[in-house]
């Protein structure tokens, strides 16, 4: 909502500037967003009068205008197509400076001008330069044109929630200023307006819980060309309404004003009386923004005895509009209840300034208020008699004492406040309440709507107290370190790892296209979504590698050579009985060049072995790879990964024939791990470290060639002393003194006791019981 601060400091005047009236009333929770001025800086700018117009002899769309400034009349070459004798118009005089630049005395086409006539563009008012800005014709010719049109003035943009619909008025927000402020409140004088006419409408509530006050007034003979006032229609800009004509600017104003929406028909176009009612199935209404509606029982309607007439808080029907041929009308003040009117803009495509105000819960209490204001405004401005305030009435919102206790105020604040000074609190806000010693029995006021519990009473006191008022203390509390087991931050941990390798973080839906499914994990039964949000994200994933791979996609189609990008996800399967699996899965792809492209290393693609060095710093020595085949990947470049006895991911190149399908130049090496089952079957064991020496022997070994190092090394770390710390491989060797289906390796063993230094017979020992299982498990030759 805006308005005008001056309109504002005419009901109440705080000793604050316009910058600190903006943060107090922020403060309160009323967001103010914006202050702005209603025109840029300018000066020596006054009203003229127009006394004499030439042609300008030496150009045709120029005229010679003798213009009166409050002085000796001086003669300004003017270019305006409204110009013409009498009217008076803003003059800057020479050295006046515009928001366009200064102005000078100058020759324009041989004519001396000492002037400019203004348009409201060159001031910086709007945007209209089709013309001059044609003043009042009793506009006090010499005054300064800022004094006479206000331009001091500044504009308020405020932004209430949704549940204070008090403040979307002047008098609502000069009421909580005054509260806030401590300030004095002069509230907008209404007085009756005395019938002269007898002539009434008769009212039918048939809706009566939807609108359970309805008031009407005619006013007879009016002049509907009768202009509105400077003021009012400045007013009504300044607040982002546009003048239309005198009635309807009474009605946009009082709206302002007092916060109640109004609306005016013209009783000319009313057959018998007024109901309001539902809707019903085939009525249409054109509306006055000009679309037609088709009415059904959702909305609430006003209706004459034939026809609707208006949507009832949202907005007039065009047929009943006031005219320029209306001379009587009736003027209409009601309260509707803010559920029957919330929701319907929605559903309309559009709002009104009414329907924003009705939804959220008008004061009625000053409904028939408000008319008597419109129908004073009414009759001042346009004429007319006025007939007596016609009204219906059902039951009312009920406003039941709520009761706030002293000492939940003080607990809940953190605030001691005595009760003498949370009585003048709730007086300051305009609260009725009766001071029980303990606690006050309040009742809420008709306006305020969103007060309802003891809560709400008790923020009033916080707003009313200042926020700033309330010290932030700090919480007293005993902070304890809590167990943080090493397996709990495992994908913390991955994710640091794999960036310091060279990988990048990808985030992607878990929604992927079906058929990803069936090529990346043989699934032929995913997880279907019953409302996808695009057609190729019907499923849900059970891999990682579908995702990886169109990120790839994407980057290869970006220009980008060498990929590593690795995700941590959701991945879901269906299992027997028609329920779902859910885990988290690490799911990591290598793409192009091994290392990126340097001097100091040969130009190589990333093979197999690479990502595995990756995964087993990822994964320390615990991790096992043993041969496998994939749906997705190469038959002989495959390996499961596997920590004891439990398989808790894989590593392997994109199978070929998927490499073909999705467009690849070479077939990237994946990863997948189960975090969950990684989490239970990884352990960290800790051990002092042994300042004892370290002693090393190697074993070399002939076995099959069809013998996978990770299960001899495996069986050798389970059965081995210990007094043996390190087991690895060194040395493979296949060649001349080697059998074609044998192939030789040799093993570094490191053996330490952690208190006494080991003797070579114990040493020699170890070494046996390890050649041992050689011999026996994988029937090995010990080479000598």
């Amino acid at each position: 909502m805006r308005f005008s601060e001056n309109w504002l400091r005419t009901l109440v005047d705080p000793p604050l500037c316009s910058d600190a009236l903006g943060d107090a009333v922020t403060m309160a929770g009323i967001e103010v967003e914006a202050i702005d001025p209603v025109a840029p800086a300018f000066d020596q700018v006054v009203v003229g009068e127009v006394l004499d117009v030439k042609k300008h002899p030496h150009a045709d769309r120029l005229t010679v205008c003798s213009v009166n400034p409050g002085g000796a009349p001086i003669q300004v070459v003017c270019g305006a197509p409204n110009v013409r004798p009498g009217i008076r118009v803003p003059l800057a005089k020479v050295g006046a400076k515009l928001p366009g630049g200064e102005i000078k005395s100058a020759a324009v086409r041989g004519i001396e001008s000492s002037g400019m006539l203004c348009s409201a563009q060159e001031l910086g008012l709007s945007e209209d330069a089709a013309g001059l800005l044609i003043l009042e014709d009793d506009a006090p010719v010499g005054r300064d044109i800022r004094e006479y049109l206000a331009l001091d003035d500044r504009v308020l943009t405020i932004k209430p929630t949704p549940n204070r619909g008090d403040c979307l008025s002047v008098s609502g927000i000069a009421r909580e200023i005054a509260a806030i402020t401590g300030s004095s409140l002069t509230p907008v004088i209404v007085s009756s307006v005395r019938a002269t006419l007898a002539d009434a409408i008769d009212i039918d509530l048939v809706d009566k819980s939807a609108c359970p006050l309805y008031c009407g007034r005619i006013v007879r003979g009016i002049d509907a060309h009768a202009p509105t006032p400077r003021w009012i229609a400045q007013r009504l800009e300044r607040s982002g309404l546009r003048s239309i004509s005198a009635v309807v600017d009474v009605t946009n104003y009082v709206m302002l004003e007092l916060g109640q929406p109004m609306h005016a028909f013209d009783l000319a176009c009313i057959q018998g009386g007024i109901q309001v009612r539902a809707g019903r199935s085939g009525e249409k209404l054109k509306l006055l923004n000009g679309e037609q509606i088709d009415i059904g029982a959702d909305f609430l309607v006003i209706a004459d005895h034939a026809k609707p007439l208006a949507l009832a808080g949202i907005m007039g029907g065009e047929e009943s509009a006031v005219t320029a041929a209306t001379r009587d009308v009736l003027l209409e003040s009601a309260f509707f209840d803010p559920s029957a009117i919330a929701g319907k803009s929605r559903m309309l495509g559009f709002g009104s300034d009414s329907s924003y105000r009705f939804e959220r819960g008008v004061d009625f209490s000053v409904t028939a208020r408000a008319l008597e204001r419109a129908t004073q405004l009414v009759l001042e401005m346009c004429g007319g008699k006025a007939g007596p305030v016609c009204e219906a009435k059902a039951v009312l919102p009920e406003r039941n004492a709520v009761m706030l206790r002293a000492a939940r105020v003080r607990r809940l604040l953190g605030v001691e406040l005595a009760n003498e000074a949370i009585a003048l609190l709730l007086r300051r806000s305009g609260f009725s309440f009766v001071d029980n010693e303990d606690h006050f029995s309040i009742t809420p006021s008709p306006h305020r709507f969103d007060l309802t519990i003891e809560e709400d009473f008790i923020e009033e006191v916080a707003r009313m107290h200042g926020y700033n008022n309330i010290n932030a203390a700090a919480p007293v509390g005993r902070l304890t370190m809590l167990p943080a087991p090493e397996r709990d931050s495992a994908a913390h941990r991955m994710r640091q790892l794999l960036v310091a390798r060279d990988y990048q973080e990808t985030i992607t839906y878990s929604f992927v296209d079906k058929q990803w499914e069936v090529d990346f994990c043989a699934n032929v039964d995913p997880v279907m979504l019953a409302n996808p949000i695009a057609a190729q994200m019907n499923a849900m994933r059970s891999s990682m590698l579908g995702s990886l791979v169109d990120c790839l996609r994407l980057n290869l189609s970006r220009q980008q050579s060498r990929v590593r990008l690795f995700e941590i996800g959701r991945c879901f399967r269906r299992i027997a009985g028609g329920a779902y699996s859910e885990w988290s899965e690490l799911g990591g792809l290598a793409y192009g060049n091994a290392v990126p492209e340097q001097w100091a290393s040969a130009k190589r693609p990333a093979d197999f072995y690479d990502v595995k060095g990756d995964l087993e710093a990822l994964l320390g020595g615990a991790a096992a790879f043993v041969a496998w085949q994939h749906p997705a990947l190469h038959p002989g470049r495959t390996a499961q990964i596997r920590i004891g006895d439990q398989a808790v991911g894989w590593l392997g190149q994109l199978h070929p024939r998927l490499q073909r399908i999705y467009d690849l130049p070479a077939a990237p090496m994946a990863f997948s791990i189960n975090i969950q089952l990684l989490a239970k079957n990884a352990g960290t064991t800790f051990e002092p470290f042994s300042n004892q020496p370290i002693i090393r022997r190697d074993i070399a070994v002939e076995i099959a060639e069809n013998i996978p190092y990770a299960s001899v090394l495996a069986s050798l770390k389970r059965q081995a002393p210990a007094s043996v710390k390190h087991i690895a491989l060194f040395d493979v060797y296949r060649g001349k003194g080697i059998d074609s289906d044998k192939k030789s390796v040799a093993f570094r063993v490191l053996l330490q006791d952690t208190h006494k230094t080991l003797t070579d017979a114990e040493a020699e020992a170890a070494i046996a019981r390890l050649i041992k299982v050689l011999q026996e498990e994988f029937d090995a030759k010990l080479r000598r």
